[in-house]
């Protein structure tokens, strides 16, 4: 069968090449209404599929866009990806979404893969262990947003929300509960968002006049969680809250206390940062400090918007405040 070209659509709607390649890049500003209608029908009737290659290459861009996500796991993840997608949709942009499990040689496969195959821009969630790489990227003025977390060398336009903040607001709410003894759980300290939330948990407890128990911080991957909430609750002196510094956390400690018989609320206060699908069901006294997930993704998604559309600015980085509920 013999593949149906753009000279195939202009005759069968009985109009000029060009007016079908307006049509096709979306250009309608000297285009009747009765026009478009007769090159649509003729796409449709002739099963024409538009060369994006070709496209592509004229134009010098894929309409392609990359998210590098450090762990699709998150819901957060989930949510800022979908902000993202749904905002380069109206553009008529498509988005290649990419997960890295929080792997710098993962992330690093990704990010040369698909500049490979020339995505206009990439939408990342650092690991922070590829500066090189990063930077490399800067001096070349290729468009990249960073979303979650922050890198130290790099000069990236970022969007984070206010993890220190937001986490001392929570300790001093323990703290005004009468809390003195209050734990921290938190994956490895490699990105700046545990960092950051450790810092707001130390602060807050200091500020008050408390001890900063180290044994009271347990830190350690999601399948090491368990083993460390069970030396955490076998100190002599227990923890009487806790704050989960994300889901995966929260979700090895719900599981760690149904099996111990410990109750939220009665037996241990709890704090999750992070957005918790359907938080607002869960019929235990939980608190959850959550992020504007989309209204980050909407802005990491217009930041790389105006670097494609080679709009220049100084790079900044962007925080949003998160809040309790």
């Amino acid at each position: 069968m013999e593949r149906i070209t753009m000279a195939d659509v202009a005759r069968e709607a009985g109009v000029s090449k060009s007016t079908v390649s307006q049509y096709l890049n979306k250009r309608y500003e000297y285009m009747s209404e009765k026009t478009k209608q007769k090159i649509e029908e003729a796409i449709e009737t002739l099963g024409y599929q538009p060369n994006f290659l070709a496209r592509s290459l004229k134009q010098k861009r894929t309409s392609l866009i990359g998210i590098i996500v450090a762990n699709i796991t998150h819901y957060f993840s989930t949510e800022v990806s979908r902000a993202i997608e749904d905002f380069f949709h109206q553009y008529d942009l498509q988005a290649i979404v990419c997960n890295a499990d929080d792997d710098p040689e993962k992330e690093k496969k990704y990010i040369e893969t698909l500049r490979a195959k020339q995505v206009d821009g990439l939408i990342i969630f650092p690991t922070g262990k590829n500066n090189a790489l990063y930077e490399s990227m800067v001096k070349q003025n290729y468009p990249v947003v960073f979303v979650d977390r922050k890198v130290d060398n790099p000069d990236v336009f970022t969007v984070i929300t206010d993890n220190t903040e937001s986490t001392y607001k929570a300790i001093q709410h323990f703290i005004a509960k009468g809390h003195q003894n209050i734990a921290f759980a938190v994956q490895p300290l490699t990105v700046s968002t545990r960092i950051d939330r450790l810092e707001g948990y130390k602060k807050a407890l200091m500020d008050a006049g408390l001890e900063v128990n180290p044994d009271f911080i347990i830190e350690g991957s999601i399948p090491e969680m368990k083993k460390k909430l069970e030396q955490l609750f076998s100190l002599e002196v227990k923890p009487t809250a806790l704050f989960a510094a994300n889901d995966r956390v929260f979700i090895a400690l719900g599981e760690f206390t149904k099996e111990k018989g410990i109750k939220f609320g009665e037996d241990l206060d709890v704090v999750v940062f992070d957005n918790i699908p359907f938080s607002q069901m869960l019929e235990t006294s939980l608190s959850f400090i959550t992020q504007p997930a989309a209204e980050m993704g909407r802005k990491a998604a217009d930041l790389l918007y105006e670097q494609i559309q080679k709009e220049n600015h100084e790079p900044e980085v962007f925080v949003f405040p998160s809040k309790m509920v």
